[in-house]
């Protein structure tokens, strides 16, 4: 790996200490997390991102913190796709909101371990087999048209694989004992809703990083970069849902402009060894304005109500 051995040390032991900040010190007592509080911290995770992104630019140069940034953007962008479903699952499920953070916390902490492994599969298959870029370009595009063109669709909890087997092997409680996964009634273990929700969520986010993590390849196969790009991302996403999840139905056109953008980028991967590869300044403007125009055009032509 171009890290020494030292900075994945250090870097993971980092996100293990800012996590346990945030759950320890200043998310300790459950409570309902507002917009205000939300916005607050979206922005530390932000800036935390672009920090790190500074130090990228003096440790390695312009080329890898541009490779950083564009990543992180990418990541940040498809991220959002994941608080449409999380929306639907705190419905579902109706989790008092002073609960959902930790659901998330947990969940994210979760999806971390997860997105380390896909990543590190994905480094290594392309390492051995380098025509592998290819099938996951297309793989993209495919997903993109997909996510372009289908309409919102209900989440089938009782569908949840992971669900069916927990249902099978430990009872499940009718009612939510507090911010607790498990409890002892009448002297026998039992989950509760509150766990059953955590699964679907670890479930959901492995269907999504099946999705984005190949995305991040058409930008750079540097593990280190995909790897920290991915994790600031993730860090930032349970504040960022508390800041959206109100308002994210308003902007309609998003999942349009995330399925453009996952075309471009797995064209980007299926012309990455031709001589019209798309150099990452450019990959950077065109995700940044897809993004910039599905927001805008959201908030222009904003859906009536039926």
């Amino acid at each position: 790996m171009d890290a020494p051995f030292l900075k994945w040390v250090l870097f993971n032991a980092f996100v293990l200490a800012m996590l346990a900040l945030d759950l320890g010190v200043f998310h300790r007592k459950a409570h309902v997390v507002k917009i205000k509080e939300a916005l607050v911290w979206s922005a530390i995770w932000i800036a935390l991102a672009l920090a790190y992104n500074l130090f990228v630019y003096w440790w390695r140069g312009p080329g890898a913190a541009l490779e950083f940034f564009t990543g992180y953007l990418i990541e940040k962008s498809l991220s959002v796709d994941n608080i449409f479903v999380f929306v639907l699952l705190f419905s579902f499920f109706r989790v008092p909101q002073e609960y959902q953070h930790r659901v998330l916390f947990w969940g994210i902490l979760g999806a971390l371990i997860m997105r380390g492994i896909l990543i590190a599969v994905g480094v290594a298959l392309i390492t051995s087999f380098s025509w592998i870029i290819y099938i996951f370009g297309a793989f993209l595009v495919a997903t993109g048209l997909r996510m372009a063109v289908q309409k919102e669709q209900n989440v089938h909890i009782e569908n949840n694989p992971l669900v069916k087997i927990v249902r099978r092997i430990m009872p499940v409680t009718n009612n939510y004992h507090g911010q607790r996964f498990f409890v002892l009634l009448e002297g026998r273990r039992m989950a509760t809703p509150l766990f059953m929700v955590l699964l679907t969520v670890e479930f959901t986010d492995l269907i999504f990083a099946v999705d984005s993590i190949p995305a991040i390849f058409a930008v750079t196969q540097d593990p280190f970069i995909v790897y920290t790009s991915n994790v600031f991302a993730i860090l930032g996403l349970r504040a960022l849902y508390f800041a959206l999840a109100g308002v994210v139905h308003k902007f309609h056109y998003l999942k349009l402009g995330l399925g453009i953008v996952l075309v471009f980028v797995g064209v980007k991967m299926l012309l990455a060894h031709t001589a019209w590869k798309i150099p990452t300044g450019i990959s950077l403007a065109v995700v940044g304005g897809i993004i910039a125009a599905s927001v805008i055009a959201s908030l222009v032509r904003p859906l009536r109500d039926s």
